[in-house]
C-alpha cells in the first residue's frame, strides 16, 4: 500500500492489502482519506474500481484493532444499503475475503425481504458487527422496537448504487429512513454513498449528505 496511506491501516491491513489485490486504485487512495476525516463521502468513480473496498477496508481495520484489544461488542457497527436484493448477497461474499485474509473475527448478515423469521430474531439476540440490506428493510427495522434496539449503534451506513435511488420517490423514503436513523444514534452515522454514474455530483452530494459532503 502506497506511503501516503500507512499512517491510515494498521500492518496487518497494509501486508494483506498488497498480497491479495496489489496497488490501490484512484478511487481508494482518493477515498480513505476522506473517509479518514469522520465527514459524509460520495465516492463517484466507473465500475470496476474498487468503491466497495474503498468503503469497506478501513471499517474493516477499524473492528479488527477493536476486536485485537478485546473491546469489539456484539453490536451493529455499521448498514450497507443496497437497492438490489442481489448485490447484497453479493457484497456478502465480497466481504469475506479482506475479513478472512486478516482473520477478523466480524460478523455479517443479510437482512431483507427473503430473510426468514428464524434468522431475523437471531439477529436481534446476537446482532452482526456489519448489517446488509436494503431501503425497504431499513424502513421495516425503524419501525419495530426490536430492530431500532439493533441498529441504533451504526456508526457508519453505505450506500451502494445511489444513481439508483437518489432521483426518485425510492431514494426519498431512503434518505427520510435515514434522518430517522440519526435521531436513533448517539451521533448521526457517517454517510458513505457509492455511485458509478451519478450527476451532477454537488447536487448528488449535498441531497445526501449535507453540503460538507465529501466528493471523491
Amino acid at each position: 500500500m502506497e506511503d501516503e496511506l500507512r499512517t491510515l491501516f494498521d500492518e496487518s491491513t497494509r501486508r494483506w492489502f498488497s498480497e491479495a489485490v496489489g496497488a490501490p486504485t484512484a478511487a481508494q487512495r482518493a477515498g480513505w482519506p476522506a473517509i479518514a476525516r469522520g465527514k459524509n463521502v460520495l465516492i463517484s468513480a466507473p465500475t470496476g474500481t474498487g468503491k466497495t473496498l474503498a468503503a469497506f477496508l478501513m471499517l474493516i481495520d477499524r473492528l479488527n484493532a477493536l476486536a485485537r484489544r478485546g473491546a469489539l461488542e456484539e453490536r451493529v457497527y455499521a448498514v450497507y444499503i443496497s437497492p438490489l436484493k442481489a448485490l447484497g448477497n453479493d457484497i456478502r461474499e465480497n466481504l469475506t475475503r479482506p475479513i478472512e485474509g486478516l482473520g477478523a473475527p466480524l460478523r455479517v448478515a443479510v437482512r431483507n425481504g427473503d430473510t426468514s423469521a428464524g434468522e431475523r430474531q437471531k439477529m436481534l439476540r446476537h446482532p452482526p458487527h456489519i448489517l446488509i440490506t436494503t431501503p425497504e428493510s431499513l424502513y421495516l427495522l425503524l419501525t419495530s422496537t426490536g430492530g431500532r434496539r439493533m441498529i441504533c449503534t451504526a456508526e457508519t451506513v453505505i450506500v451502494d448504487e445511489l444513481h439508483a435511488v437518489l432521483n426518485s420517490k425510492r431514494g426519498t423514503h431512503l434518505l427520510l429512513s435515514l434522518a430517522r436513523l440519526d435521531e436513533l444514534t448517539a451521533r448521526p452515522a457517517q454517510r458513505i454513498g457509492l455511485s458509478a454514474t451519478i450527476r451532477p455530483l454537488e447536487t448528488a452530494a449535498d441531497f445526501f449528505g449535507g453540503p460538507d459532503t465529501e466528493i471523491v
